[in-house]
């Protein structure tokens, strides 16, 4: 039996359940559980690098803890082509236009890796100053910058891997995004210890061979991914005829995909403006932020995979005209995610030490001190886990309406309106606990916003399988062309 039957036995790809037709519960749940394994692999990466940074130095953990926040800042600038190309795609499937939908995809890919070799080039020439003012120590600046430089460089490697993930998703196949994401992790945390250490026959290259690490591994698997997408024999296929600059549809990713980028640069920007307050304090407490935010990503997989199969599935019924099945699924969601967060908060509540000990070497130099701080942490915002579960069900369903302004608009409220303020005046208030309690504030009026402004139903007529007419005019030329 070959890995595809194996995996198959326990996931269900789309050409075995409808989206647009018949029960909610088990599409929604073998479009998600896929997506769930794939964050955990993608995860993976982030805490292969903590683990073996954590046993390596203080300063290499709290490096990565600054580098982090530059790496999500830089992605986000080009998050909004893959949002756009992901909610075209399954707009366009859910009405039965295969043409229309490779011809989205294709243009995707094509602007996604174009926009990811120019902010790669930005961020290789701005990551010292920006780390600089970031408040990094004299200690950690160099090993971030190493870091950051190199992932700057292979940018292009691991954005359009993501993008791979975003249009196969829009399709309805969560699986074979996994496989790959699966294959490209194991490489990863195999060839980690031997970069950051020096093993066997390589050269000890510390912070910097975790980024090597990483860009290898997604360069290979971004490879892969487009092999499938060209022959289209898994998920949509992309097309070399199609895959020529249109400015036209460039416009209309831009008008999707701007209020996602928005949004993801407003995540991104909180969590760097949070840093330049975690900053203020010493080194440990800048390690524990870091662990303490890796754990978070952890948890919140099942949310993440979650919205994203809402996404899918809201935008396949809207293409099919089917508002109402689409909100009896964010709903669904919204419900079972906050059940599960909330089970999954009371755990760590209950038992935040052993969870950041994971992370933190015991002979590094003020360990006792990262554990006490990540675990002072991890208690503060541990029972408000189930509201970031009914916050990513609504803005999934925005974002798979296309409108992605107004989940752009609940994230900016949520995090700059919210949590920064509260973290600014609390840190100066109360030390390090302000930031952890702004946490806890955010998660829970995020929360209350996305299910108050989901009920208003604006997002009930949003329908992009209208193109303007210059845009139907180059598919059909494309469609025809062969």
């Amino acid at each position: 039996m070959s890995l595809r039957e194996r995996v198959g036995a326990l996931f269900k790809g789309p050409e075995e359940f409808d989206l647009t037709s018949g029960d909610i519960g088990k599409p929604l749940f073998f479009l998600a559980m896929p997506i769930v394994v794939t964050n955990l692999f993608q995860t993976a990466y982030n805490l292969a690098d903590t683990f073996w940074l954590g046993q390596y130095s203080t300063d290499a953990l709290a490096a990565i803890s600054f580098a982090f926040p530059m790496v999500f800042l830089l992605i986000s600038f080009g998050m909004g082509i893959s949002v756009a190309g992901s909610v075209l795609v399954a707009q366009f499937t859910g009405a039965e236009e295969e043409a229309e939908a490779e011809y989205a995809a294709s243009q995707t890919v094509t602007f996604a890796l174009l926009v990811s070799v120019v902010l790669g080039a930005i961020g290789y020439v701005s990551v010292g100053g920006f780390l600089d003012i970031m408040g990094a120590s004299s200690d950690v600046l160099p090993l971030a910058t190493d870091y950051m430089e190199v992932i700057s460089l292979g940018l292009l490697f691991m954005f359009g891997f993501f993008v791979f993930i975003a249009l196969m998703r829009g399709y309805g196949d969560t699986i074979t995004p996994m496989l790959v994401m699966f294959g490209s992790v194991v490489l990863n945390i195999v060839i980690d210890p031997f970069l950051i250490f020096g093993w066997w026959v390589f050269p000890e290259m510390g912070i910097q061979g975790a980024a090597v690490a990483t860009v290898f591994s997604r360069g290979l698997a971004l490879v892969v991914g487009l092999a499938i997408m060209f022959r289209g024999v898994r998920g949509v296929q992309i097309n070399l005829r199609d895959m020529a600059p249109d400015l036209t549809y460039l416009r209309r990713l831009v008008r999707i995909g701007l209020p996602a980028s928005v949004e993801g640069m407003g995540r991104a920007l909180s969590m760097n403006l949070l840093l330049f307050i975690v900053a203020l304090f010493p080194d440990p407490v800048v390690a524990a932020y870091g662990i303490g935010t890796r754990v978070f990503s952890v948890i919140f997989l099942p949310a993440i995979a979650v919205a994203r199969g809402v996404e899918t599935m809201t935008g396949q019924n809207i293409g099919a005209g089917k508002p109402d099945r689409a909100a009896e699924a964010a709903g669904l969601a919204a419900k079972t995610l906050f059940g599960v967060l909330s089970v999954a908060g009371v755990l760590v509540f209950l038992a935040p030490e052993p969870i950041v000990s994971v992370f933190v070497g015991a002979d590094q130099a003020n360990a006792d001190r990262v554990v006490e701080v990540g675990t002072q942490f991890l208690r503060y915002v541990a029972l408000t886990f189930g509201f970031i579960g009914i916050m990513r069900a609504y803005t999934g369903s925005f974002r798979g309406a296309g409108k992605t302004l107004t989940a752009a608009a609940i994230s900016v409220v949520t995090l700059g309106v919210i949590r920064f303020p509260v973290a600014w005046f609390g840190a100066d208030a109360i030390g390090e606990s302000g930031i952890w309690i702004a946490f806890a504030a955010s998660n829970v009026v995020g929360a209350t916003i996305a299910y108050a402004w989901y009920q208003r139903g604006t997002w009930r007529d949003a329908d992009l399988t209208e193109p303007d007419v210059e845009i139907d005019d180059a598919v059909e030329v494309s469609a025809t062309d062969d």
